[in-house]
């Protein structure tokens, strides 16, 4: 599986815009993996959604990977789903959206983590690695704890949770995949935000 150095995670809360909006400006800066997170809709309107995001994303030649569902996922025909620890089991979703799709999960333990690795999931989101007010998923994680993960799984590990440009190379450093940013991205200037992310991911790279 290819992962993308910059997983940008949708997140109306943080910015004017509407998913599509946003989607569309964060794309034309370069970003190529795309994550929809809906939590205050309805399933039909996320799957209309998500409909309008797929179009969008495929234009782009970019990855669109689901929040949650993994139904809508199959139904919109997404490249896959991200699950949290309290979605569906790893092995069910893949009932549902077959073997050629991604399956993402969020994990916040190395016993998770490795628990998941042996699920079959494809990587893992890990975090939140610093404090964030995107999401309440518990205690900073720290790029320490991130450092002993990568040495415990052998799938990718995507890196979450309040990470922006001034830390970001202290994570890629200890060994993360890939980041996962919404907040400081979508906070100012959206494309000179992603071009400052994208200048440091290729230097490290």
């Amino acid at each position: 599986m290819y992962l993308e150095g910059l997983c940008f995670i949708t997140d109306r809360k943080s910015c004017g815009l509407t998913a599509e909006e946003m989607v569309s400006v964060v794309l034309r800066a370069g970003v190529k993996w795309i994550q929809y997170r809906e939590k205050d809709k309805s399933r039909r309107e996320i799957y209309e959604e998500a409909v309008r995001l797929r179009k969008l994303t495929k234009e782009f030649s970019a990855t669109f990977i689901m929040n949650d569902h993994s139904d809508i996922a199959i139904a919109v025909n997404a490249d896959g789903v991200h699950l949290g620890q309290e979605d569906l089991p790893i092995k069910e979703a893949r009932k549902i959206i077959g073997k050629g799709k991604i399956i993402g999960i969020s994990t916040h333990s190395l016993e998770q983590a490795i628990n998941a690795e042996a699920g079959g999931a494809d990587y893992v989101g890990f975090g939140p690695i610093f404090h964030t007010k995107t999401k309440d998923a518990g205690e900073p994680k720290g790029a320490v704890m991130l450092r002993e993960l990568k040495k415990r799984v052998k799938i990718p590990v995507v890196a979450i949770g309040g990470i922006n440009i001034e830390n970001l190379k202290s994570v890629l450093n200890s060994g993360a995949d890939a980041v996962a940013v919404a907040s400081a991205i979508l906070s100012g200037n959206i494309s000179d935000n992603i071009a400052c992310f994208l200048k440091v991911l290729y230097k490290n790279r």
